[in-house]
């Protein structure tokens, strides 16, 4: 189901799969896949203009060349490597499009596109690590993502809990995890949400697996109770 939002049309694919698509045509696509999850099974629109990648765990090949076209921007997070993630053998740069690794604080302009990067990582002190007490996502190791286009800014916080420096985060469509586990709940992603007093808020990266499952439906209730406007996709 696609859900529109002033000039843009977003879909979720499942997991943290998103394609936004701007009025005068632009298409985004942010973590497409990976396959295990049957994130984009059986379709290749090959359409995208820009694809996000945020980190090693949403780094699937295979599904970016099912989404991008031959002259698209791949923008990869600088610590993505193949070469330590399972079942992967293709380095970003091998890939048949114009790939940029990117820090996690820039800002740059791609075309009639803004972008900008943020910190994304679990904090060692805080809920979201393992049974040894390590982060599921170190800091340096991934990054979240905002783009305007047509005049709409979609954020997507990547794989990460709420942080400090959220607070000064503006955002007209929030794309929040919320299957906690390796990322922030439903909770703490309504709690930044009503910081945040985006336009709307769309949750994604839940219940494709057991780790990440979450009610989104309380989800939902709990915002708008909050007066913060919230939508669900279906994958």
């Amino acid at each position: 189901m696609s859900v529109r939002f002033g000039a843009v049309t977003v879909d979720w694919f499942g997991h943290a799969t998103v394609r936004l698509e701007g009025r005068t045509g632009a298409v985004i696509y942010i973590d497409p896949g990976p396959e295990r999850y049957g994130v984009l099974e059986g379709q290749e629109p090959r359409d995208g203009d820009l694809i996000l990648v945020s980190h090693g765990h949403h780094y699937d090949p295979d599904s970016i060349r099912r989404v991008a076209h031959e002259d698209a921007i791949v923008v990869v997070h600088e610590s993505v490597d193949a070469a330590v993630i399972d079942g992967v053998e293709t380095q970003p740069e091998r890939l048949p499009y114009d790939v940029e690794r990117v820090r996690a604080d820039e800002s740059f302009v791609l075309g009639p596109l803004d972008l900008y990067t943020t910190p994304a990582y679990n904090d060692p002190a805080g809920p979201h690590t393992d049974d040894e007490g390590m982060p599921y996502h170190p800091e340096g190791e991934g990054c979240g993502f905002g783009v305007t286009v047509d005049g709409v800014t979609a954020f997507w916080p990547g794989d990460t809990d709420v942080l400090p420096f959220h607070e000064e985060v503006t955002a007209d469509l929030l794309l929040p995890p919320i299957g906690g586990t390796v990322t922030m709940d439903r909770h703490e992603a309504a709690d930044f949400a009503e910081r945040v007093e985006p336009d709307l808020v769309l949750p994604v990266h839940y219940d494709t697996d057991a780790e990440i499952e979450a009610d989104e439906e309380a989800f939902v209730l709990d915002l708008a109770k909050r007066g913060v406007p919230v939508v669900l996709d279906t994958p």
